[in-house]
């Protein structure tokens, strides 16, 4: 037998506040077995992998698990979930020899160099340069933000937390809805627009601005309602929220240099990426004053390939194999 055929799988897992995502993969071979456990149906991550383990059969002796939050020592708290573990302690838990555990955004931007053109969409810009940083933003059950910088060998992930930057308006509607949003947040970031609960909070607030009836509580909903212009007030909702998405992007780019291109992922707005050029998205993505011709040419993608964060998370557990 070959070393390749004799290896043991490895657990690779995607961990949102809303779903966890688990799959195995064998060294050079593409994962297998995956299976998205919701979060609300499991008291602790250790629970989550044992369940989707015995339902393998498989015993892995080494794991990468993304998680969505920050990475920062040996406790880990879910910022959207009330989990939090130990990494010591999940190592020891589920019988593994090793462990790396790190931020979500920070595996999807280990995915970036092995995406090919098929997985992804474009929305405006050239092709990048590609002696620049790249930055990636997605909007989920939270913001997710990274950035990749070049190194001197490879592309160097770096974990941030922007999707808590604070919210800006650019005209008296965003001001507007930024107050109202104000009276329920202390802070208003990013965030608070920009996730799943994000555009169900810009869709209640709407529909309080308008005087309308708020019939929708579901993200999945109110995108679908807003692209079939089934509902007014969800149309609304999701023009605002590619202008919010378009802003902050903008900002982000401006902020770390990303001219090698910003990269979109998560849930939603993959949902309708061969639709995103057609809105504000990329004029308020450029309109930067001054700078908007620094920005234009900077290519946006939206990746559509799914689970991009597993397949980062196989890049990094080879890198590691290989160093």
């Amino acid at each position: 037998m070959t070393g390749r055929a004799r290896a043991k799988p490895e657990l690779i897992a995607d961990i949102g506040g809303t779903n966890a995502r688990f799959a195995l993969r064998v060294p050079g071979r593409a994962p297998t077995r995956f299976r998205s456990l919701p979060t609300r149906d499991y008291r602790s991550l250790a629970g989550a992998a044992r369940a989707y383990q015995a339902g393998t059969g498989a015993t892995p002796r080494r794991a990468a698990i993304a998680v969505a939050s920050p990475v920062t020592g040996d406790r880990v708290r879910l910022t959207n979930r009330s989990w939090s573990f130990s990494r010591a302690g999940l190592r020891r838990a589920l019988g593994l020899d090793a462990l790396t555990v790190i931020n979500d955004f920070v595996a999807v931007a280990h995915a970036v160099p092995r995406l090919r053109p098929a997985d992804w969409v474009g929305v405006g810009g050239g092709a990048g340069d590609r002696r620049a940083p790249i930055a990636l933003i997605g909007p989920g059950t939270g913001l997710g933000v990274a950035l990749l910088v070049p190194g001197a060998a490879r592309t160097i992930p770096v974990a941030t937390e922007g999707g808590h930057v604070t919210l800006a308006a650019v005209d008296a509607g965003e001001a507007e809805i930024i107050q109202a949003l104000r009276a329920q947040f202390s802070h208003v970031s990013a965030e608070r627009a920009l996730s799943g609960p994000g555009l169900v909070n810009l869709y209640r607030v709407i529909a309080g601005l308008r005087g309308a009836a708020c019939a929708l509580s579901d993200p999945a909903a109110i995108s679908d309602a807003a692209l079939a212009k089934s509902d007014p007030v969800a149309v609304k909702a999701l023009d605002a929220f590619c202008g919010f998405l378009g802003g902050v992007a903008g900002d982000l780019a401006l902020s770390t240099g990303a001219r090698g291109g910003v990269y979109i992922a998560g849930g939603i707005v993959p949902r309708f990426a061969d639709r995103l050029a057609r809105t504000q998205f990329r004029r308020r993505f450029n309109a930067k004053g001054r700078f908007k011709s620094w920005l234009a040419p900077i290519p946006v993608r939206v990746i559509t390939r799914p689970h991009p964060a597993l397949l980062g998370l196989c890049r990094l557990l080879d890198e590691t194999r290989e160093g």
